[in-house]
This record gives structure tokens, sequence and C-alpha cells, in this order.
């Protein structure tokens, strides 16, 4: 079914809403404006439906299977790989490793190339926007090479600094590691120019796109990257899988993490061959309800068209940083319009803590988030402990927006008590 007009960007959000069952929900007597989607997404039906017929129609693991089930179940999981492939513009599906999510491919990257090929004095750069997986990896592969970890600053308006960027690119540089889209900011990283720098220093360039795959239109060989990862669940997929992209040359001249079955060639007492790129990647039984599940996320992502999805978060962001001006004593951080920034709003209060924004709020049936959002340094960057987040998705309206600023403005005048 196609929801959205061909080249028309305009979303029927009503009919998207009515795929999603979870959304017909109340909360505390209220209807549920769910804004935590930078967390994770809900699930259309179809997502829901891939899962449950993988169950109960052809459950078994996958490759190897030489009876009905198992043959099915290992075509519709290979399905998958192309399908990954075509939403964010690889080259082969070879290139695309399924993972448990975002965070274990940056560690499988950091682990596997990174051991390789670091030594002591070479240099990461990474940016203080960085989320806990793509900062904490490399600063372990940092201590087992002697490897130095370097950060490009953010600025006030919460953009990369690129000047910063620059000054910490050197022939020592080795990886450049950074977000796609920053998941406090919103901010969306110019990454084809930043890799583009990177590669003329001889560095590879690592994106964490988390905050990306599911709103942005994404091409890896346009953005000249040579790892991309990012998970199903904040795309309309189930948890527990993601998907690495990586060069296939890359790839392949790499050691897997893990050990265990189907990643082998070759067993015997004196030694251990590799399968080919992927699979020495996938050791053991994988999440194949889970894998499948993504590729009905990504037909469905692909069904609505990626601007239309951009053009309707967009509007809504602008459409909230406008209503959020009004808002006394609300401090917005990251860039000031919707140029450069993804649906993701953190505020902090004067008066108010997050978590007790957030707690007041709930109790309006709007779901946000309060914390530090697994990024820690950015937050001492922006002089505060904790924030609290609202971030959208393709399903959330203008109505939504305004619940979520009546709920905000009730939460300032309790605590206030005026």
């Amino acid at each position: 079914m196609a929801l959205a007009a061909e080249r028309q960007p305009v979303l029927d959000v009503q009919a998207v809403r009515d795929l999603f069952p979870i959304l017909e929900q109340r909360v505390h007597g209220k209807p549920l404006v769910y804004l935590d989607n930078a967390a994770t997404t809900q699930r259309p039906r179809a997502v829901l439906d891939a899962m449950a017929e993988f169950y109960e129609s052809y459950n078994a693991n996958v490759h190897r299977g030489i009876y009905a089930f198992s043959e099915k179940a290992s075509a519709r999981y290979e399905e998958v790989r192309s399908k990954v492939q075509a939403l964010i513009g690889a080259a082969a599906p070879e290139e695309i490793v399924f993972t448990r999510g975002t965070t274990e491919a940056l560690n499988l990257v950091a682990q596997s190339w990174g051991r390789a090929n670091l030594r002591e004095g070479d240099e990461i750069l990474v940016t203080e926007m960085e989320h806990h997986s793509n900062f904490v990896p490399w600063q372990m592969v940092a201590k087992e090479t002697g490897a130095r970890l370097r950060c490009a600053r953010v600025t006030d308006e919460g953009r990369l600094d690129r000047e910063d960027f620059r000054a910490n690119l050197t022939g020592r540089t080795r990886i450049v590691a950074l977000a796609h889209v920053s998941n406090v900011l919103g901010t969306i990283n110019p990454v084809a120019d930043l890799a583009r720098e990177a590669h003329t220093r001889g560095a590879i360039v690592v994106v964490d796109g988390a905050q990306a795959a599911g709103h942005l239109p994404v091409d890896v060989r346009a953005l000249g990257c040579d790892f991309y990862a990012f998970s199903a669940h904040k795309m309309y997929g189930p948890t527990g899988v993601g998907a690495l992209y990586g060069r296939l040359d890359l790839l392949d001249a790499m050691e897997p993490t893990m050990g265990g079955g189907g990643m082998i060639g070759e067993v015997t007492l004196e030694r251990t061959t590799w399968a080919d790129v992927p699979h020495r990647f996938e050791a053991g039984t994988m999440p194949i309800a889970e894998v499948i599940a993504l590729g009905a996320a990504v037909d469905f992502l692909l069904d609505l068209d990626r601007e239309t999805i951009r053009a309707h978060e967009e509007r809504l962001t602008s459409y909230a940083l406008a209503r959020l001006k009004s808002c006394r004593g609300v401090k917005v951080f990251g860039p000031p319009t919707t140029a450069g920034r993804a649906p993701v709003l953190s505020l902090a209060s004067h008066d108010v803590h997050p978590h007790d924004l957030a707690t007041v709020m709930d109790r309006d049936g709007v779901a946000v988030r309060a914390g530090h959002h697994c990024a820690q340094p950015l937050m001492r960057r922006l002089g505060v402990g904790a924030t609290a987040r609202a971030s959208f998705a393709l399903y959330n309206t203008t109505d939504e927006v305004d619940a979520f600023i009546r709920s905000l403005e009730h939460a300032e005048a309790f605590f206030r008590g005026s």
C-alpha cells in the first residue's frame, strides 16, 4: 500500500497511525502521546505479523538445513540483507552484517579493525556529541593498543566545531568515529564532507547511524563512510537486531571477534578457517525472527518514501521549536532551526529537574525521556546533568506537539506552585 503520493512530500498521518496498534492505548486515562522515539520507535502491524508468521509457519534455524522450513527461513533471512543493502545504498549484500544493534556493530569495528590496525601513537578522533556506544569502545581499544583518543568540540549552537575537528585531524589519525545524528541535540553532521577530510589524512570513517536510519535518506557510498551502524528498533523494527555496513575490502581483511558455529570454514584440532564475509561475523544462532522483522520494517519505510518521512518530521520539529519559544524558563539545546536538525528536542527547565518534568508529563499521557541519554561528555559540555527529550516519528502529529507543550507548561506551573 502506497501511503504517500509519489514524489509529493505529504504524509497521510492518520493512515500511518492506523498501522500501529499500540497508539490506540490510553495512559492514566489520557490518549497516549508517544515522544520517546529516539530511544525506540513503535512497530507497525506488518513488523509484528512478520515475527508471528515466522514462529507460526516456518520456525527453523537458518543455513545448512535441507528441509523445507529451514530452507524457507534461510531464504527469508538472506533476503533481508539485500533489503538493507537497498535501504542504505551499499554496493553488495555481502557488505551487510547482522548484529544485535548499533552498540555491537561499533564494538565489532573497534575490536576487529581497531585492534589489528592501531599502534601506539596512532589517534582516534571522536566528537563531544557521541553516544557512549561510539565513545567507550574507542576508549577501550585505545587502552589496549596504546592509541590516543582525541575529541572534537561542539559549538554553543550544538553543531560540530569544524575548525576544531580539522585541528584534531592529523597525520596520526587512523579512525574518525562520529554520529550521523546526535541523539541529544538532533544535529545532523555533514558526514560526506567530514569523510572527505578524514580520507585525505588516510583515516577510515565509522558512522553511528542509530538516529538517522529511520529518519533520513541514507546512501553510504554518497556519504563516503567506511562503516555505518544502525539498530532496527529505532526504525520501526524489533529490538535485539541491527546491521553493520562495511566496505567489502575492509570486512574481508578483518578477523571475527566471536567464535562458534556458523562463522567457520573448517575446524581441525590444529586450526580454524573463517567463513566468507559476512557470515564470519555472525557466530551462533542469530536472531532470525528479528532479522526477518527488520526486513518488514525496511519494506515499510521504503513504501512510504524517505523524503516524505523527512519532510513530515521536519514540519513537526519546526512547529515544536516555534511553540517552545513561548515557554518561559525553558532552554532548548541544539540548532535553533530545522536546518541540519533531525526530530530530536532536548530541553532543560530553570525550575524543574528533567526527571520531575517527565514524571508529571507521564500523568498527562505524554511519554518523553529524561536523563543523560548515554552522552555524559556532551552533558558536561552543555553544563547540565540531564535533559528532558522529546523525539518525533512519522506517526506523530501537530496535535501531539500541542499536547506536549500543554503538559510541559502544566509541569512547570505545578513545580512553581502557580
